[in-house]
């Protein structure tokens, strides 16, 4: 059988400068070199083979691998199939900046490999992030998600609950009210609400909330297109006023939430007909009648 071809995505986000790679090899992928960024990754699929800290290592599918600035390491395959990874490229001020608060000593890995099934969530979703339009508010969020679950395995516990200001999680969350359809980011909404920095505002308001800034700014959103299409509106119409990016944006988040497309709830509650409606009422679902 030939032998897969070699492949490989980069992204940049531009505000917090973190690149992003997708990739897949065959055999060989890279000599020893290293990087002036912290390296947080996650094996997709086979065995990742590569030497760092004078020792061999094997990453397996769902392992996640650590990777400090300036440390030697090299890359390949570890079994006929190859292997695919995903990895963040942490740049050094953005991960002191987002320490900040336990400022004893310099960071350290404590191991190189890690089973850490929540950290290789985070890295997964972070990438996945980055790669696609997304709003900057979940970008941020992906990042400081992957930030927080990195905190133990640099020796640092996570910051205690005295540290945390209700009233500046109040303040953020009156912001998202106030400007629902805004394109902001998780730095200028904690300039907003008065936080110290966006690590901060995103521990506040988890705490306050039990959800991240843009999670909360999602269902207010969600809740808005609910009662206009009750209304009537088209799911297009919607989408704009509420602040998506587009109507699949909409869309996307609106399944997820209630489970139906926005056209089939507008269907379904107002008896308006629209044509995606028609067609999941075609697989099945029974078409209300018009009142």
């Amino acid at each position: 059988m030939p032998r897969t071809a070699d492949r490989i995505r980069l992204v940049r986000d531009a505000s917090s400068g973190v690149e992003a790679i997708r990739a897949r090899f065959g055999g060989h992928a890279y000599d020893m070199h290293r990087h002036d960024e912290w390296l947080v990754g996650v094996t997709d699929f086979g065995v990742q083979e590569f030497s760092c800290r004078g020792a061999r290592r094997r990453s397996t599918t769902g392992r996640v691998i650590l990777i400090e600035p300036e440390e030697m390491h090299d890359g390949q395959a570890g079994a006929e199939d190859g292997f695919a990874y995903r990895m963040l490229y942490l740049p050094r001020a953005w991960l002191r900046a987002g320490l900040t608060d336990t400022p004893d000593a310099d960071p350290a890995f404590r191991a190189t490999l890690s089973d850490d099934d929540g950290l290789a969530t985070a890295i997964r979703r972070a990438c996945t992030l980055l790669a696609e339009p997304s709003p900057r508010l979940a970008r941020d969020a992906g990042l400081d998600a992957v930030l927080d679950r990195l905190r133990p395995h640099l020796g640092r516990s996570a910051p205690g609950a005295q540290a945390l200001a209700p009233r500046v999680a109040a303040r953020a969350r009156a912001r998202l009210h106030d400007r629902m359809t805004d394109e902001i980011g998780a730095d200028d909404l904690a300039r907003a609400a008065g936080a110290a920095d966006r690590f901060q505002l995103s521990r506040t308001f988890r705490a306050a909330y039990g959800t991240s800034p843009h999670a909360y700014l999602v269902q207010i959103r969600l809740t808005e297109a609910r009662r206009l299409l009750l209304a009537g509106e088209r799911p297009a119409a919607v989408a704009a006023a509420c602040g998506f990016a587009d109507q699949s944006h909409l869309g996307r988040w609106f399944r997820r939430a209630y489970g139906v497309t926005p056209a089939a709830y507008r269907a379904c509650r107002t008896g308006v007909p629209d044509m995606e409606a028609d067609a999941v009422y075609a697989s099945g679902l029974e078409r209300p009648q018009a009142s």
